[in-house]
């Protein structure tokens, strides 16, 4: 059985890690690369670095600190934020990153995931999906969440699958920094549809969170921030807890 992955997740603005809720309301949460050696150090599986308003202001993802990062960790490491390019993605790589992770580019132009996927391989491309629960369906948004779209978040899903995308990384925006717990049933049900990984994203506030995606929503890997910024769970405890509870992890 392969084993599940715990991802931290460096928001980034400003050059600062970031943590809203509902993606609003933001607040300081530390240096991104003194945080992603931390998480490195304590076990991360692989670290997601998102500049978040990196779309919004047109600019591009900070290749600098994508190379600090990447001389700081020994893990996979995937950057998001302002990808719209084969040269974006190129500069990324050669930076240091691992993957890429591409949302509003991929939305504006789908042909982007076939041309990725044929220069770099599905492996390196992580498709991001911010959905929200409008007038009873799932709707895929863009631009950090602050674009609702026409697609419909399943077929949109399965359309990415079929694109070339390795990874599909959900983002419930619904459920995003509340600490209720992920999105576990629109985890599942895309997890059920599709066989690439999913990661889920959205919610997590205690351990037994990450059990549940896990178990009932059939995440691959989970996401969280705020809990391992503000230090509420250390990734060691969470993942000798899931290990304890039969969840395959890979241990240091």
């Amino acid at each position: 059985m392969l084993t599940k992955r715990i991802i931290p997740c460096l928001d980034v603005k400003d050059g600062r890690t970031v943590k809203g809720i509902n993606f609003v309301q933001l607040r300081d949460a530390g240096d991104p690369v003194e945080l992603a050696k931390i998480y490195a150090d304590e076990g991360a599986d692989e670290l997601v670095f998102l500049d978040i308003t990196a779309t919004v202001e047109k600019r591009k993802t900070l290749i600098e600190l994508v190379t600090h990062v990447a001389q700081q960790v020994n893990i996979p490491f995937t950057v998001g934020g302002g990808i719209s390019t084969i040269e974006d993605v190129e500069a990324l790589l050669y930076a240091g990153a691992d993957k890429v992770s591409i949302n509003s580019a991929a939305v504006r132009r789908p042909e982007l995931i076939n041309e990725l996927s044929a220069n770099y391989g599905s492996q390196c491309i992580v498709v991001a999906i911010d959905t929200r629960y409008v007038n009873g369906k799932h709707i895929v948004h863009t631009h950090g969440g602050r674009t609702p779209t026409e697609l419909e978040t399943f077929a949109w899903a399965k359309e990415v699958q079929d694109r070339g995308a390795g990874e599909i990384l959900l983002t419930s925006m619904d459920h995003d920094g509340t600490k209720q717990g992920f999105a576990n049933e629109l985890v599942a049900r895309m997890s059920e549809q599709l066989s690439i990984p999913i990661i889920a994203s959205g919610g997590a506030g205690t351990k037994e969170h990450f059990y549940d995606t896990f178990t009932e929503g059939n995440a691959d890997a989970a996401l969280a921030a705020s809990i391992f910024h503000f230090r509420e769970i250390p990734i060691p405890e969470l993942k000798q807890y899931l290990s304890e509870k039969d969840i395959p992890m890979r241990m240091n």
